[in-house]
């Protein structure tokens, strides 16, 4: 896994900014001709962007039939990068439809010409840093968040300095900063609550080796099985996904707390990208870009327990019914939003390697 991850990385790195090959003389610019959407949407292959994932699966089904259309989405799991990577690679031939990204890489995406220079006019509800000049745009956000297994962690921990404690030894799993989007966004969230910033992330290198070296950071894969067999009781997630764990696990009568640290957490939104070499589904992702900013897709993803962006940014009211499965207003009082595009993501792919694990 490593090494695919390293090889993903450097391919993307070297890929050259808006690259032109593959791409055809379709129309990115012109409207989408909704007569196309349910044809072109019949084979829905995606990557990183999974029907479990914040509810997709519901926005894509709420979608084709919208246009009296049924999609056989199948996906496959990638991180960030290496969509970036799968897309510009298969230019030729290709595959995927959309992707999920951390926001962080929608630059990167756009900087490396893998996506359209199309912004769909549902876009100009957001803010500038929410989205491109084209290709992708905001969807959600999620808070990270502590996700403990309360049945193993009897006294779980408020804050990211609660997390340095002898008594968590071994305990704590996140994804890789270097490899995923996610583990990421855990980053930025420790270096804000830490001192830092979007453009300072050094105070979260120090807290992070000092968690290691403490020995607290384990190896364990963060999944739901390692977090209902105690292999890993602590895992550092967006709350989102801890909210959907918690009632998963709740049915196999294991209890679990979603827990927003104390000192601090941050707004990490994912964003969706179209492919911009897929011209023959043009028009379908046209439309798909645009709809997943509409209530129905944003109410869709609050269901799930994504707070949509459209309501981070006041344009949306959310409905009490589908804020049932989210942590109290109170509980997100340490989130701040910052500019995440800020974000340099290949950087925290080196230091992370080099400051932490080093």
């Amino acid at each position: 896994m490593k090494i695919r991850i390293g090889v993903a990385l450097a391919s993307l790195f070297a890929l050259t900014a808006c690259g032109g090959a593959g791409a055809s003389d379709y129309d990115w610019a012109a409207a989408p001709d909704a007569a196309k959407i349910a044809e072109q949407g019949k084979d829905l292959p995606t990557y990183g962007l999974a029907p479990d994932w914040a509810n997709y699966g519901e926005v894509v089904k709420a979608f084709c039939a919208k246009h009296n259309g049924t999609c056989a989405h199948k996906d496959t799991d990638m991180s960030s990068s290496e969509e970036i990577v799968r897309i510009d690679a298969e230019k030729a031939n290709p595959i995927a439809t959309a992707s999920d990204i951390g926001l962080m890489w929608g630059p990167v995406a756009e900087a490396k010409g893998v996506v359209p220079a199309y912004q769909p006019p549902s876009a100009a509800k957001l803010k500038d840093w929410q989205k491109g000049k084209g290709g992708w745009v905001a969807t959600f956000v999620g808070a990270p968040a502590f996700v403990v297994n309360t049945d193993k962690v009897k006294n779980p921990p408020k804050s990211w300095a609660d997390l340095l404690k002898p008594e968590y030894k071994g305990m704590i799993s996140t994804k890789n900063p270097a490899s995923s989007g996610t583990g990421q966004a855990m980053v930025v969230a420790a270096a804000v609550a830490n001192g830092g910033s979007a453009e300072n992330l050094a105070p979260a290198y120090g807290y992070f080796k000092k968690l290691k070296d403490a020995g607290n950071l384990s190896d364990v894969k963060m999944s739901e099985e390692t977090l209902e067999k105690g292999e890993a009781p602590i895992q550092i997630n967006y709350d989102f996904n801890g909210i959907a764990q918690k009632a998963a696990l709740k049915e196999k009568n294991v209890n679990v707390e979603v827990i927003i640290p104390a000192d601090g957490s941050v707004w990490s939104p994912s964003g969706l990208i179209i492919n911009r070499y897929n011209t023959n589904k043009g028009d379908f992702l046209k439309g798909f870009l645009e709809y997943v900013l509409s209530d129905e897709a944003q109410l869709l993803f609050a269901k799930f327990g994504a707070r949509p962006i459209r309501a981070l940014n006041g344009d949306l009211q959310v409905p009490a019914e589908a804020k049932a499965n989210w942590l109290p207003e109170s509980a997100y009082a340490p989130v701040k939003e910052i500019e995440i595009t800020k974000v340099n993501v290949e950087t925290i792919v080196a230091d992370w390697e080099a400051k932490v694990l080093a």
